[in-house]
């Protein structure tokens, strides 16, 4: 009994240490917005600079997250979240001391594919260590520090520009990452379970030329959306979709064939073939490209709009990831008892939030916008943590766990392409219309909070279209009943909660 209470600790503790980690990876998605300022001032970065600087790590992330979920499942996951993590804190350092503003691009570029490598690490490392309702627990753990860390990432960066002064407090915004890295690493080799042995590994190929198709691909499609964001739509190279387009069919010809050899190929279709899986990766792919641009479109209506500073702007969508963090905690506690259900109802209380924050800040909501939508943005925030965590949970239950790196690999490249898509698409309603009403912030706001709520309707839509799917086939399956081998009725399936 006493050694089951010790390993259960250390599991909770080993899970401590996959967070800390995490906090590293998505504050930096948020966090640099901030200094951009400091940083050009500081460097003296051209505007081509800074936009690489931003966009560069979403597109290295998104690059190596299904190449890095593989090399877990292949080689181990303890050992490439150590080399994931190393790399990451050595990026920072480098990014934190840049002398040019070309190293602080590099530098960069190296943060998010050592980022994107280390992600699936984690969820992986989540799927071996627990199961069933601890499973669901652990993601509520993972989405709540995913959101809060995203979501205070300008009010840290802002208090770090503040401690180091105009000049050198964008330096401080990289280098934050290093005590987390630090204290990761060390407590990594010691709590996280070890990898088997080579011997007892199952013996999964690499892939490396599907991984490369896949990779080229993926860099062909986020190109030019990741431009668009900073250069506008106008100016991004968007004949780079033909290529992706070319590229992606020949990755799935290689990975049939690859299959017919008897390998075992990057993107398996037994995952795929998963109903679970294939449609809560579609479900959180179009809610995550919705979600996401909020965080966006409210910081410019805050600071551009209203003329707040980094730090109020970062307070005044605190109430969002206050909600966001306390229902992805509660939400995967949940899950495994209450299932789809739980996720199309979160839809519905973010639609109901994000509904009321657009109609007030509609209108005239004066200086104390801020306040004025705290409420629904809470809402809002509430509804969003019913959905991302719980979705994910549900999404990779069926994923056998000599899988689960790729899968959460291949489960995040796609929200990674639907949220930046989600912003660029957001951010082009948003400054289209504010020049088409004469800088009316009020109403830029409200249409382009308008086009994230059709994309989170979609993922409330299909969540429903799965629960009259499923209650349809768990009726025909209480109606037929399955048949022994002498004809006799046998038992019918468990059948739990939709899900």
């Amino acid at each position: 009994m006493a050694e089951t209470s010790s390993t259960d600790r250390r599991r909770w503790w080993a899970l401590t240490v996959c967070m800390a980690a995490g906090v590293m990876i998505f504050i930096d998605v948020s966090i640099v917005n901030v200094a951009l300022p400091s940083l050009q001032q500081g460097l003296g970065a051209s505007s081509a600079e800074l936009s690489w600087v931003v966009a560069g790590y979403a597109l290295t992330f998104g690059l190596l997250l299904v190449p890095g979920g593989r090399l877990g499942d292949a080689r181990g996951r303890k050992r490439m979240f150590v080399a994931g993590l190393v790399a990451f804190a050595a990026a920072s350092v480098l990014a934190g001391l840049a002398p040019a503003a070309w190293v602080l691009v590099v530098a960069r570029l190296l943060q998010g594919a050592a980022g994107g490598a280390l992600n699936p690490q984690i969820l992986g490392l989540i799927q071996t260590m627990f199961s069933g309702r601890e499973r669901g627990k652990a993601f509520g753990v993972f989405g709540a520090v995913n959101a809060s860390s995203t979501a205070i990432g300008p009010l840290i960066g802002g208090l770090l520009i503040q401690l180091g002064g105009p000049d050198a407090g964008w330096r401080f915004v990289f280098l934050v990452n290093l005590p987390f890295g630090i204290a990761a690493l060390l407590f990594a080799r010691r709590l996280l379970p070890d990898d088997d042995p080579p011997e007892q590994r199952s013996h999964t190929s690499l892939d490396p030329l599907g991984a490369l198709l896949l990779g080229l691909s993926v860099v062909a499609v986020m190109v030019p959306i990741v431009l668009s964001e900073s250069s506008g739509p106008s100016r991004s190279p968007w004949w780079l979709l033909g290529p992706a387009a070319v590229l992606f069919a020949a990755f799935v010809g290689w990975e049939r064939r690859f299959a017919r050899r008897g390998a075992t190929p990057l993107v398996t279709g037994r995952v795929l073939r998963r109903p679970g899986y294939a449609l809560g990766t579609a479900l959180g792919s179009l809610y995550i490209g919705g979600s996401t641009a909020i965080f966006f479109v409210l910081t410019v209506f805050f600071q551009r709009g209203l003329g707040y500073s980094p730090i109020e702007s970062g307070l005044s969508t605190m109430p969002y990831a206050i909600g966001s963090a306390v229902a992805a905690a509660i939400g995967g506690r949940v899950v495994t008892r209450l299932g789809r259900p739980l996720v199309v109802a979160g839809s519905v209380v973010m639609l109901v939030g994000l509904g009321a924050a657009a109609l007030l800040l509609s209108g005239d909501a004066g200086p104390h916008a801020g306040l004025v939508v705290a409420g629904p943005l809470l809402v809002a925030g509430l509804g969003s943590g019913m959905v991302i965590t719980p979705n994910q949970t549900l999404t990779l239950a069926d994923v056998p766990t000599d899988q689960g790196g790729t899968a959460a690999g291949m489960q995040q490249t796609a929200q990674r392409i639907m949220s930046s898509l989600g912003i660029a698409v957001v951010a082009a309603v948003f400054y289209a219309t504010l020049a088409g009403t004469g800088e009316d912030y009020g109403t830029a706001i409200a249409v382009g909070l308008t086009v994230t709520l059709g994309l989170v309707s979609a993922s409330f839509l299909l969540g429903v279209v799965d629960l009259l799917v499923r209650r349809r086939r768990r009726h025909r399956e209480e109606a037929h009943p399955v048949q022994d081998h002498q004809g006799a009725p046998g038992p019918a399936p468990a059948v739990g909660k939709s899900r």
